[in-house]
């Protein structure tokens, strides 16, 4: 599916630095506080009956998600912290040429945070930029307060979209790069994972009904606070909530797991890519028919990762209605490629991946 590109705007995008927050619509304000508070140990900053403002522990800005009482569950804002307050006019003036619904505030639209404009972005995003913040407590040496699952920060978000290339040349516009990518024989994308900061992605784009958000993500320092995040919920009789994993992604070379919070928002824990923040960093190609490149280890993908995602709303906060993918989509191709690698025989194929003078060849060359 490639329907026309957006157009690029002649006035210059905000610099965004990186992914900053994001605001969840929760139905049971207790339950979810019980689930990322109690369970998933992030710090509560400020509170109050209709809304909880979270951070991890490494963060110094006031929070990495807002928990917000609701109807329905589903996402009003993917936010984004911009270099200075003079990206907000940039910002602005960017998504006003875009014919995109646009709204500032003075005061910021939630706690803690200063100046911001919010957009819905042409792809149907709700977006938020804004550099103007309260500062908190690092807590990095309050050890006494850590947990062996420690989330650090927020990493990433992964939105859902019909058309990938197409969200992909919005995203660049918007200053964005591409550091993998996930394609078949015909350069067909299907997913592609971009970033502002020098990690793998502040955000991935991934083929599906759309616009939804497929899932938030938070670090820890190492696979083992995962594996005991693992045993944490085992022991409290909550391992439901473990959607897929413990595992470790081909794209992004990070150890993964993700979880289902009490209204089905799909979170991510996640660890160990890489940097990004050469010039040169080279993009990584992906062979849609390699199953290793969602799990190293070649495990298959619960269809459920693949077809379940949050509802995104408008500025207004009326949910966004979704348009399907017309072609071939990535779940159609790897429900049955998930279940073979290019590790193992099938109908006579090598057994063995191919390397070449040090270079491994994910899945076939592209």
């Amino acid at each position: 599916m490639t329907e026309n590109r957006i157009p690029t705007p002649s006035s210059p995008a905000p610099d965004v630095l990186r992914c900053a927050y994001m605001e969840l619509v929760v139905t049971d304000l207790a339950r979810s506080r019980d689930f990322y508070v109690d369970v998933l140990n992030l710090v509560v900053t400020a509170e109050d009956e209709d809304v909880i403002y979270l951070r991890s522990m490494e963060e110094f800005i006031h929070h990495n998600l807002v928990l917000r009482q609701g109807p329905e569950p589903a996402v009003a804002a993917f936010a984004y912290r911009v270099r200075s307050p003079e990206e907000l006019d940039k910002a602005e003036a960017f998504y006003t040429e875009l014919g995109c619904p646009v709204r500032r505030s003075k005061d910021g639209f939630l706690k803690g945070i200063g100046e911001a404009v919010r957009v819905q972005d042409p792809l149907g995003f709700p977006l938020e930029f804004f550099y103007e913040v309260d500062h908190v407590e690092r807590l990095a040496w309050r050890y006494d307060l850590h947990t062996p699952g420690t989330l650090v920060r927020l990493d990433h978000f992964n939105q859902v979209f019909p058309d990938v290339p197409k969200a992909v040349a919005h995203m660049e516009d918007l200053g964005f790069r591409v550091t993998e990518d996930i394609q078949d024989e015909e350069g067909t994308t299907y997913a592609a994972w971009m970033r502002r900061k020098p990690t793998v992605h502040d955000t991935a784009m991934t083929g599906g009904a759309g616009p939804r958000m497929h899932h938030v993500a938070f670090a820890t320092h190492e696979k083992h606070n995962i594996l005991a995040i693992c045993d944490k919920l085992g022991a409290l009789r909550l391992s439901d909530a473990i959607e897929r994993g413990p595992g470790r992604h081909g794209v992004s070379n990070a150890f993964y797991l993700y979880l289902r919070d009490p209204d089905g928002h799909r979170v991510e824990i996640y660890t160990q890519d890489y940097y990004t923040g050469d010039p040169d960093n080279p993009r990584v190609t992906w062979d849609v028919h390699d199953n290793q490149r969602r799990d190293w280890w070649g495990n298959p993908v619960v269809p459920s990762w693949y077809t379940e995602a949050s509802t995104v709303l408008d500025l207004d906060g009326n949910p966004i209605p979704t348009t399907e993918r017309t072609d071939s989509s990535e779940m159609e191709v790897t429900i049955g490629a998930d279940g073979f690698s290019y590790t193992r025989k099938e109908d006579g194929e090598d057994s063995m991946p191919e390397y070449k003078q040090g270079e491994y060849k994910l899945g076939h060359q592209l």
